[in-house]
């Protein structure tokens, strides 16, 4: 799994390795700014979807001999999918899942029925190929990555690559997740897997997360960036009782309002209430805008980082793409913030990026009417005509 990666060194200096061939190195000790200076760099690479290959794709749907618009919003994705790619066949064949893996140091406020050991099993179960994802994520063929960007044991498996920014990160109910210095870091980290992805060769990204308590972290979020109450974004995650539901709850209050974020500040609010796999899916999103690659959205955690991605960047929303509606409280209120309507309902709450690859088969089986069949030119037929 970490072929072609270069070694991230954890020591004193950190080394990231660019898709493009860049080297930074970047001593952990500096000013929070200068890490972000290279955040700000990499970011003035986005640029808007060109949307003349849109209509390029636009096209070749009515030329296919069928009802215009007959695939509905699975027309457009695919038209989507082209712009991104900047390639009128919009290649959808090679898929990868990064699921980014982290600790959260909340847990111990009783948010969660397990502890956070259960991270460290399942991140080696996603290299191990038997996790959730990698068996649905099996049916189109999808790569699965697990990144450990901050997972609290240390992780000996070969097939997880280690990203580790810090072993957890604080509780936010009584201080900051993380310094604003490394969630700098974790969002570098997620653009590096993004550009990593693009080099070898992947057409499409599922993103994805495992970290006991991140729904926690998640809703605090939330809360903040839709300017609600807690309790409007807050749901039982991986099966809290009602008694739990409310510590929960009260836990959120508390570490928004000891951390005081600051709602327009993306960096301040994942490094006060958030968490490292936020973080990371952050720079997975945006390193899908600089790299040119479509990153699909999960669920409640996948979709904040989205928003987050956003906010450091506004044309990284053309990049991105939903898949399911999960049945977190938030998740509803999140899509329309982002303003994406996800293509599933089935009221899924599973996590490990299961809900984006779920979306992949309806995906091949768009692109194989648009790559394949026949056109009205081929029967000697007059097209439809727009009316």
């Amino acid at each position: 799994m970490t072929d072609g990666m270069e070694n991230i060194k954890m020591g004193n200096k950190v080394e990231i390795s660019m898709e493009n061939g860049m080297e930074l190195s970047m001593d952990k000790n500096m000013e929070n700014n200068t890490l972000e200076d290279v955040l700000n760099e990499e970011l003035t690479k986005i640029k808007p979807v060109d949307t003349e290959f849109y209509k390029k794709c636009k096209d070749r749907w009515n030329s296919i001999a069928k009802p215009l618009n007959g695939l509905g919003r699975l027309e457009k994705l695919i038209c989507q999918i082209g712009a991104i790619r900047e390639d009128v066949n919009a290649p959808v064949e090679k898929k990868c899942a990064v699921i980014m893996c982290a600790d959260n140091g909340v847990i111990c406020e009783g948010i969660s029925q397990t502890d956070e050991s259960v991270t460290a099993i399942v991140a080696n179960n996603l290299a191990d190929g038997i996790a959730n994802v990698n068996l649905m994520g099996s049916i189109s063929n999808v790569t699965v990555i697990p990144v450990n960007i901050g997972i609290k044991e240390e992780i000996v498996n070969p097939g997880v690559l280690n990203r580790c920014v810090r072993r957890g990160t604080g509780n936010i109910a009584k201080e900051a997740a993380m310094s604003r210095n490394e969630c700098v870091q974790a969002i570098l980290y997620g653009i590096e897997m993004s550009g990593y992805a693009k080099k070898q060769g992947f057409d499409m990204i599922a993103s994805g997360e495992m970290g006991i308590g991140n729904t926690t972290t998640s809703s605090a979020i939330a809360s903040v960036l839709l300017g609600v109450e807690p309790e409007a974004v807050t749901g039982k995650g991986a099966g809290l009782s009602e008694e739990g539901l409310q510590r929960k709850i009260s836990v959120i209050r508390k570490a928004i309002e000891i951390n005081k974020p600051d709602g327009k500040d993306a960096i301040d609010i994942i490094s006060k209430i958030g968490g490292l796999d936020i973080a990371g899916m952050t720079g997975l999103f945006a390193g899908g805008a600089i790299y040119g690659i479509p990153v699909v959205i999960d669920g409640l955690i996948s979709t904040v980082s989205a928003i987050l991605a956003t906010m450091l960047n506004e044309n990284i929303i053309d990049y991105v793409i939903p898949s399911h509606a999960g049945k977190e409280p938030a998740c509803e209120m999140l899509s329309k913030r982002l303003g994406k309507k996800p293509y599933i309902n089935a009221d899924m709450a599973l996590g490990e990026g299961t809900g984006a690859v779920s979306l992949f088969p309806l995906i091949d089986m768009a692109h194989k009417i648009y790559s394949q069949n026949i056109t009205f030119g081929d029967i000697n037929m007059e097209a439809y005509k727009p009316l």
